[in-house]
């Protein structure tokens, strides 16, 4: 006799039948121990004793399934698929045969059949492996940047993200701000704290979030490039998108260990606003700085020298756009109509662009060759439509303005069907036009308390008279 297949419920039911065999174990007492009824143990001891062990298999198993679908319409399917639906998963290619050929195949069927024959890999065998990437050998030469929305300050204060800017030789944290979102001036502002401190840098890298770079190639914003591009050039610093988050691994690991140090800091410390955290930027780069390894090929610094005046900086870090003037001398920013005062300058800029500054600070300003133009605001944008447009990383900061706003607003009753239809309720009284009786017994009711105060004042008594 060859091999039997068993399984694990099968052997253990024959040591325990072969213990009955035996006779060190009554039939009741094995029943008790297989969990079967008495009669199904006795009926095994017999399958037992004139087959052995080879008699307690499933007698099905080995043998096809009564709902084995036919070789023809494996063939038919896998044809379908290889022909129509390659590029399909098993879920949407089931669908697909059921819809459009009347093929019902289960999906875990088909994904059977679509591995076997090659056209579907699973997520495990689809998965790509990330070479690792050698750090870069001086300071200065590579700085990662990075946003991460957070609850940094858990119940005691709302959501917000934390700027980090890594030095990819190093591993040191050069720049830390607290932020309500990410955005352009978000990165400004950590930015120019990080060329006076440093100087500038020879490459930024990042990802490929639209501060960083133009999603659209055909766009024409800037000559294809953002706002934070165009600083960053006019710095002569380059800027480098990676196309995963592996790529900036580096950035992405410091912040998960932000994410536990920093929360739980704050915690002790009591600080609940991003006012207050900024506030210990400085210790908490310190402190990091001192605990964090730090790895260095060459000892050289490859920042430069900024440059540039403050004046200069603050022009080069700010949202630039360029505005056309019509023939009344106004211009249109951010949902604003900016009309220009009336001088011999802006005279001639009437068919001309104007440059808007918008500057981190709120201040506003509108340049023609470097030159300021006075302006008067005459329409200012009150509330968000329903048409803005907010990208995801700045929704929950939208959300919450939103939320200010609708607060303010005193919420107005709902009318019912009738008063919306313009039903006006009728006072409350007798209605029509009232009858003589009605009149009359009114005009009685209004003259007695008249007479009665008349012969009270005359000294006459209000007693009935005597008959005579």
């Amino acid at each position: 006799m060859g091999w039997v297949e068993m399984s694990e419920r099968e052997l253990r039911r024959a040591e325990v039948l072969a213990s009955v065999m035996a006779g060190r174990l009554t039939v009741t007492a094995a029943a008790e121990v297989m969990g079967v009824t008495r009669r199904q143990a006795h009926r095994l001891a017999l399958r037992f004793a004139d087959d052995g062990a080879a008699g307690l298999r499933h007698h099905a198993r080995g043998r096809p399934s009564n709902r084995l679908l036919a070789p023809h319409v494996r063939q038919m399917a896998i044809a379908y698929v290889a022909e129509n639906y390659r590029d399909f998963g098993p879920t949407l290619a089931s669908q697909m045969l059921l819809e459009r050929h009347g093929l019902a195949v289960s999906r875990e069927t088909l994904r059977k059949w679509m591995t076997a024959e090659g056209l579907w890999l699973s997520r495990k065998q689809r998965r790509q492996f990330h070479q690792p990437r050698v750090r870069r050998e001086h300071f200065g030469e590579l700085v990662q940047i990075d946003g991460s929305e957070h609850r940094w300050f858990e119940d005691r204060g709302p959501r917000c993200t934390l700027i980090v800017f890594i030095d990819d030789a190093t591993g040191r944290l050069v720049a830390l701000r607290f932020v309500h979102s990410e955005s352009a001036f978000a990165y400004f502002a950590p930015l120019k704290g990080h060329l006076s401190s440093h100087g500038r840098p020879l490459a930024f890298y990042s990802d490929k979030q639209s501060i960083f770079r133009v999603p659209k190639p055909q766009a024409q914003v800037d000559q294809g490039m953002t706002q934070f591009g165009r600083a960053l050039s006019e710095l002569s610093i380059e800027i480098l998108c990676g196309n995963s988050s592996q790529a900036k691994g580096r950035v992405e690991r410091v912040n998960r260990t932000l994410q536990d140090r920093l929360v739980k800091e704050r915690r002790h410390e009591g600080i609940s606003t991003i006012v207050a955290a900024n506030a210990y930027r400085p210790a908490i780069i310190g402190r990091l700085k001192a605990r964090l390894p730090s790895h260095l090929a060459r000892p050289n610094d490859l920042h430069r020298p900024i440059e540039r005046n403050p004046e200069e900086l603050d022009t080069i870090l700010a949202w630039r756009e360029q505005r056309y003037v019509t023939q009344q001398l106004a211009l249109s920013y951010d949902s604003k109509r900016i009309i220009l005062d009336e001088t011999p300058l802006t005279a001639g800029l009437i068919g001309k662009y104007v440059e808007t500054y918008e500057f981190p600070d709120g201040r506003f300003e509108v340049r023609w060759k470097g030159v300021t133009l006075a302006y008067r605001v005459f329409d200012k944008k009150q509330r968000v439509t329903h048409t803005a447009i907010v990208e995801n990383k700045r929704l929950s900061e939208a959300l919450a303005w939103v939320k200010a706003r609708q607060d303010e607003i005193k919420p107005v009753p709902p009318k019912t069907h009738s008063e919306a239809g313009g039903y006006a309720p009728r006072p409350k009284g007798r209605r029509g036009r009232i009858s003589f009786v009605d009149r009359h017994v009114a005009a009685k009711a209004a003259n007695r308390p008249a007479s009665a105060g008349a012969a009270a004042k005359h000294g006459l008594s209000a007693a009935p008279a005597e008959a005579p």
